[in-house]
């Protein structure tokens, strides 16, 4: 694994997503660091945000939506992401370790990480529909 110099601007970044569990894009982290590093180019934050994921600490989520989130919670877990407003939410699912064992004990070898994606329509999504009149329950 690799060990990176000590970066204030770095430490800033992951201290950012650390406090965040809304999974943002590099783009949103480059907006709400600005406030702190007036400076900073939005470079500089793919650059530490690609090493972050290189070292482990954080995690790099490709959701489909054209572009990555970021999660601070490095501990294996499922995600639910919303087909309307690209948003991202943890799941924190009872039968993970169960459903992980399965998985291990059908593998072809020895299976090191996973993430797996739910996708649907979140709750705020679908009121939003239901108070425009579509998707109407029955």
């Amino acid at each position: 694994m690799k060990t990176l110099k000590y970066s204030r601007q770095r430490e800033s970044i992951k201290a950012s997503l650390m406090n965040r569990h809304d999974h943002p894009t590099a783009d949103a982290l480059y907006a709400s660091i600005r406030e702190e590093f007036p400076n900073i180019s939005l470079g500089t934050v793919y650059r530490n945000l690609n090493l972050l994921v290189e070292t482990g600490e954080i995690r790099k989520l490709t959701c489909g939506d054209g572009a990555d989130h970021f999660d601070g919670d490095t501990r294996q877990h499922y995600h639910f992401v919303c087909t309307e407003c690209s948003q991202v939410y943890d799941m924190d699912l009872g039968a993970l370790e169960e459903l992980n064992q399965d998985a291990q004990s059908c593998a072809p070898g020895i299976i090191d990480s996973h993430y797996v994606l739910f996708y649907g329509r979140c709750k705020n999504c679908l009121g939003k529909k239901v108070d425009k009149g579509i998707d109407k329950p029955a």
